[in-house]
């Protein structure tokens, strides 16, 4: 039997993925002296400030202040724009005063538009101008060109001290330009480059800071590295499919999220540079680390959040690019996923076999197969003849169902897609205008153009189930390859000099076309469901901005214990960065984990807010009754742990969409004053509450946890969340551990609400009562919230929720409603409650109730603690329950 071409060039893919299941190919990705822009920047010589200020052009129109720029040594004018945006945030842009044509602006990676703030300009001499906005300054000096950030008094930030300052002009091309700067050459691509040189670059310093941190996505640690001595490269942000990535790498990934932040004992501050093109990173530690960003293209626009703590730069990062929106409960639950189950029976094995092992399981997802030979939007019906009656059946058993739609699609004169898209214009083009077509999985491909409003709309107008009939309103989705992902392109993307609507060159939006994928995503199930539902999308490829939209997970990551311990390192670093809604593939995508590798990643997966397990088609399957008997207790085990504590996770999206904090946490955000957390990357904190240590290696026996100092005279108390074992000293504490022990913590001073009752799916939990875990300070005390909805539709935004305060407080345990005009036709209802640290009581309690009712409850007395059994309480606004 003879072979087409394209399914010999099918094959060969294949072959090539498989064979790469250990190892990426970093030839095919470029090193920043293989990259002519990033290249002409680090020959820069530090301190040859080029640019002068000159004060007397400064005007003041609706509270921006603007003045030129001349950069001396090409006699070219630019314009500088100087705005305070939100409490303790300035912007600024720097941009060409005449520029040959526009330049290239971000749009849509923040959350809403800016409104300037009324500053005072204080000060104006030849040599420098001030502003200030309530107890922010900043202080522009003319020659040489720099700016000082102030918080009250202290220089947070410094902005071109180094005098790193870049910034091309356009220009018309010359007779014999000089290499690489008008065309540039990569393994045998040619980048036309039409507009010549028009990178953009400058330096920021952080006087204050021991430690900077940030600027995700890369497989290596949380805290940045120097990348100025040896021969190391830069961090690279640049949006690129690259399978079973290299750990310990400053090497480019999926997403990218150009946002820095500079810590120490002494205050934080971070900046984000809000740029789409591809974008080098130099990180130069010492008495004052600096960190010099370099863009392709676009202009020069930047945002200064003046924090001073590590918690409050995060929410003014929050505040301009928006939170994650509530996600439905199911979403928090475990996911269950591989390349690919097979067929209709395949998905109802699964849902059955997690019935029948008594795992919890909230989604069964679906990868490329399902679909009619990769046509998006249409179902394999030899595989699945009746799409419909499966979703159906999971809905109906109390789970869901989530599928993949990529934004290749298909070259098929007979799909419908592709010839509509084909009809209207819709798709991106090559550098002479024509539809682009690469190579992705269906084979010849051509690429959605999300930057039209119409071809955004018409591809979000298929998930209106008049459109993809064979759909629910609860499917999930999971948008993959958007970086975008070109199998034959150079780095495996797309050629910078496609052209985009609006005539803007692939170079300038390449890292925001999966945010603009997504968009179009989230529209389409908004729209879907008639804003019913919450949608769930989970992406791979981001931007600034794109936890409005969608979770995260890392990508393709490999059955190592290195890969494991990365996914801490870079969910945290997503975290900080907006993106809260951050997991790995549980077990590693490619290669096979050990029983002991996955016993341990399950358990770690369990307290990282997304929970996925999900394999290559090449690797065994790895369903957890699959393993050992031992091994599946272990994952059984995790996987209720993450069930008992959803409340409490649950509570927390709520707190991160309303007030911009992190879900998962380093440990620095909240012990900002003891350095040994600076550069902790194997443990962390869910909210302030709880400290996860988990077991990161083989054959380990005992875990070093640090507990960390607090900043006064009290004693910071933490429980063993399993036991309620007490510990009150600060430092390192060797933990034992079995094959079933995860060390996590709870905080003294903290009240946790939890489920006891683990059911088969979130939604099967939903009327269940709650359990409150009370972990007491040293001085007897302890506060929580519990909040509640009806954990699936938008409803809980018109008031149709409770959010409640818990506060343990001599000897009295209130609850009370912390937005009293809140409401919600359901009732709460507490079953057991749990002290820890509790001491000097009698063994019976009394419930005082708004209406007057008093009930004595009993308390059982246990090892590390006392319970009392409440019978179902039902919460009134003000309750009390008294400990005598």
């Amino acid at each position: 039997m003879g072979l087409t071409i394209r399914s010999m060039f099918k094959l060969a893919l294949f072959f090539i993925f498989v064979s790469c299941l250990t190892c990426v190919d970093e030839s095919l990705f470029k090193k920043c002296n293989q990259s002519a822009f990033c290249s002409r920047f680090r020959r820069l010589e530090p301190q040859q400030n080029r640019f002068k200020l000159f004060t007397n052009t400064s005007t003041l129109t609706d509270n921006v202040l603007t003045v030129d720029l001349l950069n001396t040594e090409t006699n070219h004018w630019y314009t500088l724009s100087l705005s305070a945006v939100y409490p303790r945030i300035f912007h600024f842009e720097i941009d060409e005063k005449h520029p040959l044509s526009e330049r290239y602006r971000v749009r849509h990676a923040l959350a809403e538009d800016l409104i300037s703030r009324e500053i005072l300009v204080d000060e104006i001499t030849d040599q420098k101008i001030v502003i200030s906005e309530g107890d922010k300054t900043a202080i522009v000096q003319a020659d040489p060109f720099r700016i000082d950030f102030y918080y009250g008094g202290t220089l947070m930030t410094s902005v071109n001290a180094n005098g790193q300052l870049q910034f091309e002009h356009l220009r018309l091309k010359p007779e014999n330009p000089p290499a690489g700067e008008w065309e540039e050459e990569f393994n045998g691509f040619v980048d036309s480059k039409p507009r010549g040189p028009e990178s953009t670059g400058l330096d920021f310093t952080f006087p204050q800071a021991d430690v900077l941190y940030g600027i995700p996505e890369h497989a290596d640690d949380f805290i940045l590295k120097d990348t100025t001595k040896g021969d190391s490269d830069p961090y690279r942000l640049y949006n690129l499919d690259v399978n079973s990535y290299v750990v310990n790498s400053k090497m480019a990934l999926y997403g990218s999220v150009p946002v820095l932040y500079g810590h120490g004992v002494d205050g934080s501050s971070g900046l984000f540079w809000q740029n789409a093109a591809e974008t080098w990173v130099d990180i130069v530690l010492g008495n004052a680390p600096s960190a010099n960003f370099i863009s392709e293209s676009g202009i020069i626009d930047v945002f200064i959040l003046l924090g001073t703590s590590p918690i409050a730069t995060f929410r003014q990062f929050a505040a301009l690019t928006g939170s994650a929106p509530l996600p439905q409960m199911y979403a928090l639950g475990y996911h269950q996923s591989r390349w690919n189950y097979d067929n209709d029976s395949d998905v109802a094995m699964i849902d059955s076999k997690f019935t029948e092992h008594s795992i919890p399981l909230d989604s069964v997802w679906l990868d490329i197969e399902y679909t009619d030979e990769k046509r998006y939007f249409t179902w394999d019906h030899a595989r699945f003849p009746n799409p419909l009656e499966m979703i159906n059946n999971l809905t109906e058993n109390d789970r869901h169902l989530t599928v993949i739609i990529d934004p290749h699609v298909k070259v098929d004169e007979h799909y419908f897609f592709h010839k509509n898209c084909t009809a209207n214009d819709y798709y991106v083009k090559d550098k002479d205008r024509n539809d682009y077509q690469g190579w992705c999985w269906p084979g010849l491909s051509s690429y959605t153009d999300f930057l039209n409003p119409h071809a955004s709309k018409y591809y979000a107008d298929q998930f209106l189930l008049t459109n993809f009939k064979e759909s629910t309103r609860e499917v999930g989705l999971w948008n993959d390859m958007n970086e975008p992902s070109v199998f034959n392109g150079p780095e495996i993307t797309m050629q910078k000099d496609n052209i985009h609507f609006g005539g803007w060159e692939h170079r300038d939006i390449h890292n925001i076309f999966g945010h603009y994928h997504v968009m179009a995503t989230h529209d389409g199930l908004i729209r879907r469901s008639e804003g019913a539902v919450r949608p769930f999308v989970l992406t791979r490829a981001f931007f600034a901005g794109t936890q409005r939209y969608a979770a995260v997970w890392t990508g393709d990551n490999t059955a190592e214990w290195s890969h494991m311990q990365a996914s801490i390192k870079m969910c945290l670093s997503l975290s900080v960065s907006g993106i809260s809604f951050c997991g790995a593939d549980v077990g590693g995508f490619f290669n096979d984990p050990s029983a002991e590798l996955i016993a341990r990643w399950y358990q770690l997966g369990a307290f990282q807010p997304f929970f996925r397990g999900h394999s290559h088609e090449a690797t065994h399957r790895r369903e957890p009754w699959l393993w050992p008997e031992q091994t599946k207790q272990i994952i059984r085990n995790a996987i209720e742990k993450r069930y008992r504590l959803l409340p409490f996770l649950y509570t927390l999206f709520y707190e991160h969409e309303r007030f911009g904090r992190p879900v998962m946490r380093p440990l620095l955000a909240h012990y900002p004053w003891d350095p040994e957390t600076f550069r902790l990357e194997t443990q962390y904190l869910i909210g302030d509450q709880l400290l996860v240590a988990p077991v990161l290696e083989a054959g380990q026996h005992n875990v070093n946890v640090y507990f960390p100092q607090r900043n006064d005279s009290l004693t910071e108390i933490w429980y063993d969340l399993d036991n309620y074992n007490k510990y009150i000293q600060s430092g390192y504490v060797e933990i034992p551990v079995d094959s079933n022990k995860i060390p996590v913590f709870q905080r003294g001073g903290t009240i946790i609400p939890t489920k006891s009752t683990v059911r088969k799916s979130t939604v099967a939990m939903r009327g269940d009562p709650f359990t409150l875990l009370v972990a007491l300070d040293a001085r007897g005390h302890a506060r929580g919230e519990l909040y509640v909805d009806d954990e699936q539709s938008f409803e809980y935004r018109y008031g149709k929720y409770q959010y409640l305060e818990i506060e343990f407080y001599n000897k009295v345990l209130s609850l009370r409603k912390i937005d009293t005009d809140a409401f919600l036709n359901k009732d709460i209802v507490i079953d057991r409650i749990v002290i820890a640290g509790l001491a000097g009581v009698s063994k019976t309690a009394k419930v005082y109730s708004a209406s007057g009712i008093e009930k004595k409850v009993t308390l059982s007395e246990h090892e590390n603690f006392k319970s009392i059994d409440v019978a179902n309480l039902l919460f009134e606004d003000l309750m009390t329950i008294v400990f005598n």
